[in-house]
């Protein structure tokens, strides 16, 4: 079945802001000439960038105080493909979704078939072994004391068999990677050994890269702290390299923009992994305090900017790793589908004023070792307006030139809250 956002309803609500969109774009356009930059082919490279929805992401997300579920909250993975498929209608910037399992499991041939229905593909995949399954037969032993990198070879073994089963379900529905997030850790100082813990978990990824198909990559993603508070297995960038690095050629580094710590410069860590050929991905989402999981540039705009910068800046060199570009962020008191159309919105704003960088000039100013004018042709990039930009490629794509104004017109939120039942808030926890 098509996405429930009619076609004609984006045409109407189109119609009325073009005329306004086509001045704003050859305004622009001018501006950027003067400059010898065409604005038709960084339009191109704009809707050529493609950055995938959680499926997760479109449940109402919570703290460990509360969850307050909105209305229409998917009951399952196939209601929560078609809201992904609203975010792609309206926004075309994110035609794939990742799945996680086991909150997503269902038969493959289903998936795969509603996806297409859907016109949606699928992305990474994502295992779960920070929490307890006590209704999935395949993991009964606890995960408390954590998972791959646990003291009990039993639970190391059911950790790494469910890794290979959420493998085995992306293959059928046409993914290539896997992403792995654990919990592991420890609360108290002499708690855990240190050393033997990274070890363990060393030894049961091994088994999991050994299992993976031979096209098919491994993303370690590492965390500051949370849930363990004192020590975690995979605490930042430096580990998941050693990790990626004992891994092999199909292991690389997934960097989540809310997992580090405060004021470390992420952009300095991405130039690194694209330099040793381990860049694997992202999680986007913004943080203020701790791994909030905001909105994507609505914390620090310029950050986000920064780490596209490097991105431009690696050229081929990231061509060859080809990354995948995730957004992962919790939605605690606004309309999931509104919060990830702006997030893919504003992930696609920072590479359009990355690609605006005058990266001539901001060289000859590294080289000459003038930090002013270095400074200020790199921010010229930033502070351009490229909203024509960001809005002609939607347009083009059959998408809309407002996208979260069209949503709202569109009364999709009031029809499935009339379908699917409310769901009660909670003490604490997160969808």
């Amino acid at each position: 079945m098509p996405s429930s956002i009619d076609s004609g309803l984006i045409e109407r609500h189109n119609a009325p802001l073009r005329e306004t969109l086509d001045r704003d774009y050859a305004t622009l356009g001018e501006k950027l000439d003067r400059r010898g930059v065409s604005i038709d082919a960084v339009t191109r490279q704009v809707a050529a960038f493609a950055v995938a929805v959680p499926s997760w992401g479109v449940g109402t997300g919570g703290t460990r105080f509360a969850r307050f579920p909105g209305p229409g909250e998917p009951r399952g993975i196939f209601e929560k493909l078609d809201d992904c498929a609203v975010i792609n209608d309206l926004g075309r910037a994110t035609p794939a979704v990742s799945l996680h399992i086991p909150w997503d499991k269902a038969d493959p041939a289903d998936l795969k078939a509603k996806a297409e229905a859907l016109g949606l593909a699928f992305d990474a995949m994502n295992s779960n072994t920070f929490q307890d399954h006590p209704d999935d037969p395949r993991q009964p032993l606890s995960y408390k004391f954590g998972s791959l990198s646990h003291t009990d070879a039993a639970v190391r073994r059911q950790a790494v068999e469910h890794n290979l089963e959420t493998v085995a379900i992306g293959e059928a529905i046409g993914s290539k990677a896997l992403t792995v997030w654990i919990g592991d850790g420890s609360n108290f100082a002499g708690q855990s050994d240190l050393g033997r813990a990274f070890e363990r978990y060393l030894g049961a990824m091994k088994e999991i890269t050994r299992g993976l198909p031979a096209d098919w990559r491994i993303f370690s993603e590492h965390k500051m702290y949370e849930p363990a508070f004192y020590s975690t297995v995979v605490q930042d960038w430096g580990t998941s390299y050693l990790t990626a690095v004992e891994l092999g050629d199909k292991a690389f580094c997934l960097v989540d923009l809310g997992h580090h710590a405060p004021n470390v410069n992420i952009e300095q860590i991405v130039s690194r992994l694209v330099r040793t050929g381990k860049l694997g991905g992202f999680h986007f989402n913004d943080s203020k305090y701790g791994d909030d999981d905001l909105d994507a540039g609505t914390i620090d705009p310029f950050r986000l900017f920064l780490v596209f910068n490097e991105l431009v800046e690696a050229g081929v060199r990231l061509d060859a790793l080809n990354p995948s570009y995730m957004i992962d962020q919790s939605h605690n008191v606004t309309d999931p589908i509104e919060s990830l159309i702006r997030s893919a919105n504003e992930i696609r704003r920072a590479y359009a004023q990355a690609l605006l960088v005058d990266r001539a000039a901001l060289h000859g100013h590294q080289e000459n070792n003038d930090a002013m004018m270095a400074s200020e042709t790199l921010k010229a990039g930033f502070r351009l307006d490229v909203e024509p930009i960001l809005a002609k490629a939607r347009l083009e794509a059959g998408g809309a030139i407002d996208p979260i104004a069209a949503f709202r017109a569109s009364g999709y939120r009031a029809k499935v809250a009339g379908e699917r039942p409310a769901v009660k808030g909670s003490g604490g926890g997160i969808v």
